[in-house]
């Protein structure tokens, strides 16, 4: 069946630089300086392109390297505003900021639905992820007005529970693998479908753990240990993955994981990832 996330990428060459204009951030661990909302970034070129985009993380700004807009970019600035950038016709820049915020969130939501209707164990579930995915689509095809107005929240609230479901049929399939195909070695700790979801993790010790089939949606798991854990078949749907060490950890068929995520964890040529996903360049490093 097609994947429909093959268009829900970043494609920065149609993009007018929207994520380094809209968002506001602080000088912090992870951007070297302050900006304010609907300020350029100044390291942001004539041609909408970062001055800097190959020396980010050494420059101070990792933050910039793990923000995915889904494709949104280029869909606000392509389809939305039909090629009109915020610098020749500024009179557009602030709708065109609102409406970059509404797009990324619903592009995010398409992201998770399009995965959900990958899921075998959730086959079932196929003609209602289908009929969302429908929907979503044809809003952001909507005029800016309509875009800006968008309920967010209840947009997310209407997706949830599709995506709670394809999660408990693929997590429950992944324990009743797991039954019959036990690991090779014991593990450390044994957590194979625990709900650990929202939980503060951070800086856990999770060395080793199973935990094949667990719900760690939402969790914090900044700094956490998670060396040579078995994360097959677990739910990561926004977990906080940053600094999280990831050396030979297993992580296919992790569901709702998504590059950024990674981008922000530490691990290298020993994690094993699904064919979807890639290993940064920093974890060469």
């Amino acid at each position: 069946m097609p994947d429909r996330r093959q268009h829900l990428r970043a494609d920065c060459a149609r993009c007018f630089g929207l994520c380094c204009v809209a968002p506001a951030f602080h000088a912090s661990a992870d951007f070297a300086i302050d900006k304010p909302a609907g300020r350029p970034c100044p390291n942001l070129a004539g041609d909408f392109g970062c001055r800097i985009h190959a020396e980010l993380r050494p420059r101070g700004f990792p933050g910039c390297t793990v923000f995915d807009c889904f494709g949104a970019g280029q869909q606000v600035a392509q389809v939305t505003f039909a090629g009109r950038d915020w610098r020749a016709h500024p009179d557009t820049a602030g709708q065109m900021y609102a409406v970059f915020a509404v797009m990324r969130s619903l592009h995010e939501l398409l992201w998770y639905l399009s995965e959900a209707a990958t899921l075998p164990a959730a086959a079932a579930l196929r003609p209602d992820i289908d009929a969302a995915i429908d929907r979503l689509e044809q809003l952001t095809r909507a005029d800016p007005v309509t875009l800006a107005a968008v309920d967010v929240s209840a947009e997310r609230g209407a997706a949830n529970p599709l995506l709670l479901r394809a999660s408990e049929l693929s997590r429950a399939a992944e324990l009743a693998h797991s039954a019959v195909a036990p690991r090779a070695r014991q593990p450390r700790r044994d957590l194979r479908g625990a709900d650990r979801r929202g939980a503060d993790l951070a800086g856990a010790v999770l060395r080793g753990a199973d935990l094949r089939g667990a719900s760690l949606r939402g969790a914090l798991l900044i700094g956490a240990d998670l060396h040579g854990a078995d994360l097959r078949g677990a739910d990561l749907l926004g977990a906080d993955l940053r600094g999280a060490r990831l050396v030979g950890a297993d992580l296919t068929g992790a569901i709702f994981l998504v590059q950024a995520q990674l981008d922000a964890s530490v691990g290298d040529a020993t994690t094993r990832l699904s064919d979807q996903h890639r290993p940064p360049a920093h974890w060469s490093t």
